[in-house]
């Protein structure tokens, strides 16, 4: 992947908030359980789960930036967060830089290409399998 040539929506430096529902939505599992999750379905996918945002202050989240409206309608257990946006309802992602100072957040797995994003139907198996 050549950066921010082929992955347009990732900063160049920083942070950047995405709005929800452009170019992606997220579910935000909160602390070891999202890092035991992100994984899990890097087990389950040959290391590539799609991109992964993690913070490493306050609850700790774990993003996972997923298609548009996959995750809207679906149910989705306690402490499952979902970024959408809709009538009324807007929901921001919050995307680091590949490289450089971007702390709090950090890439657990970076995106490997500008449209794979985490499989919605892999992230819910993975969320309702065993460590």
């Amino acid at each position: 992947m050549n950066t921010e040539s082929d992955v347009d929506w990732i900063p160049s430096a920083g942070i950047q908030l995405r709005k929800a529902g452009v170019r992606f939505d997220a579910v935000r599992v909160d602390g070891e359980e999202g890092r035991a999750l992100a994984d899990r379905l890097a087990g389950m996918t040959g290391g590539a789960p799609g991109p992964v945002v993690e913070e490493d202050t306050g609850s700790r989240g774990v993003y996972f930036l997923v298609p548009v409206g996959s995750v809207s309608h679906r149910p989705w257990p306690p402490g499952v967060t979902r970024l959408t946006a809709g009538p009324g309802h807007i929901s921001y992602i919050p995307v680091p830089a590949l490289d450089g100072l971007t702390w709090p957040l950090s890439w657990r797995y970076r995106p490997t290409s500008p449209d794979h994003l985490v499989h919605t139907l892999l992230l819910r198996t993975a969320l309702h399998s065993p460590e």
